[in-house]
């Protein structure tokens, strides 16, 4: 395949892919915008109309840095790709460190590097002036900077064997090396779900067993109800670092738990904390967890398939200009050029998630009383300054949750 061709392809998909998220997000601008005047019917009487136009102007903030960072990723990525830039990070890489394991970690680091520096700006101005602005921001410069400093030294210890591994696999197992790549992959995200609980997010957040009695006492008769086995049940000082509320389970086999944002239970009552936390287990019940990750199990698969056939090809790497004296080079190359062809997809993804929401909900109202989650996602809403309109075509292609009225009309129905 001829080089301009491949890279006319490429230059294509990008615009393409960047085209699309800049029309989603107008659409959406422009859909708040035009109803930001009046409360939707549906929260008629429940959100005061200044509650909604804060969320209006919140979001059209965040849309708007959005747009700007979408733009300044893509010009990031035609530059590595189509400029040369990745080419360069190759040789300059080889000609310092040679082409043996520690050069194929300085790329990987290099380019992630890049990534941050790119990145740090809209970070600092989302956190600092727009989260700020709207009274969400509890965080200091000093917690900023040690989070940074932490997820970066986090990334190295967790990724640097990872990368050691893949570079490992690529040298010595030969043409099937992918398969041999996407069981690594998939053994190191499990490992993840052990660590991560247990290790990682003690780093950042204090978590601490919830001393309400009887909350505590709630939720294990929920959690006997249903049959889920938990390591415990966590309350984490989310507050220090912003207002915003949630609650998850997290973790796989003897690291699973349950965590609460320190804001959700100042927020919530114990009925509408147990009607949030009976959604959260219909997930489990309804094997939701388990077909996501074998979903995610086939489409890694296929995609480390693909990525084994194309830089295998002699045209890839050739036509980036890179040098493939470092068996990492290629594959990297392959990972910051598939993103502009699957992005198409995420509708897809979306539809299939919200469908699993609203199964959630019903499970929940089975379970306990449905008014107390309408009731919870209402003030959930309300909090987050969660927009109470959305563009249909924006909503399809950007969130992975139904619009918060549909959930509500749906539990009054039931």
């Amino acid at each position: 395949m001829q080089t301009s061709i491949v890279i006319l392809i490429v230059a294509l998909a990008i615009l393409a892919q960047l085209g699309f998220e800049l029309w989603l997000d107008g659409r959406q601008i422009r859909w708040i915008r035009g109803h930001r005047d009046s409360v939707p019917a549906a929260f008629a009487g429940r959100i005061a109309l200044e509650e909604h136009r804060k969320s209006v102007d919140y979001a059209i903030e965040r849309l708007q840095l959005s747009r700007i960072d979408s733009v300044v990723g893509s010009i990031l990525t035609v530059l590595l790709l189509l400029g040369g830039l990745f080419a360069f990070y190759d040789r300059s890489v080889t000609a310092l460190a040679g082409s043996g394991y520690l050069a194929g970690l300085l790329l990987v680091g290099v380019l992630m590097l890049t990534y941050a520096v790119v990145e740090l700006p809209f970070s600092v101005w989302r956190t600092f002036k727009i989260e700020q602005k709207f009274g969400f921001n509890h965080t200091t410069p000093g917690l900023f900077i040690a989070d940074m400093l932490k997820g970066a030294a986090v990334g190295i210890v967790l990724g640097a064997p990872f990368v050691l591994a893949i570079d490992f696999i690529l040298r010595n197992v030969g043409e099937y090396w992918w398969l041999a790549g996407w069981g690594l992959y998939v053994g190191f995200n499990l490992v993840m779900l052990l660590i991560i609980p247990t290790f990682v997010m003690p780093l950042f957040n204090k978590l601490e067993p919830i001393d309400d009695s009887g909350l505590r006492g709630r939720i294990e008769t929920l959690l006997k109800r249903c049959g889920f086995q938990s390591k415990g049940l966590f309350k984490m000082d989310a507050s220090k670092r912003s207002g915003h509320g949630n609650a998850f389970f997290t973790g796989f086999g003897p690291s699973k738990r349950i965590v609460l944002f320190d804001t959700i239970i100042a927020s919530l009552s114990a009925e509408e904390i147990e009607a949030v936390l009976a959604h959260e287990l219909g997930h489990f019940k309804l094997r939701h967890i388990v077909k996501r990750m074998l979903t995610q199990l086939v489409v890694s698969l296929i995609g480390f398939a693909v990525i084994g056939w194309l830089i295998a090809q002699p045209w890839f790497a050739a036509s980036f200009g890179l040098d493939t004296a470092m068996p990492l080079s290629p594959l990297i190359l392959a990972l910051l050029v598939l993103p502009a062809f699957t992005g198409w997809f995420r509708g897809f993804s979306n539809w299939r998630s919200r469908v699993h929401e609203f199964e959630a909900d019903a499970y929940a109202a089975g379970q306990t009383n449905g008014a107390d989650l309408a009731s919870a996602l209402l003030k959930l809403h309300k909090d987050n300054a969660a927009p109470s309109t959305t563009d249909p075509v924006y909503s399809t292609f950007k969130h992975s949750h139904p619009p918060t009225a549909e959930r509500i009309a749906r539990l009054q129905t039931a």
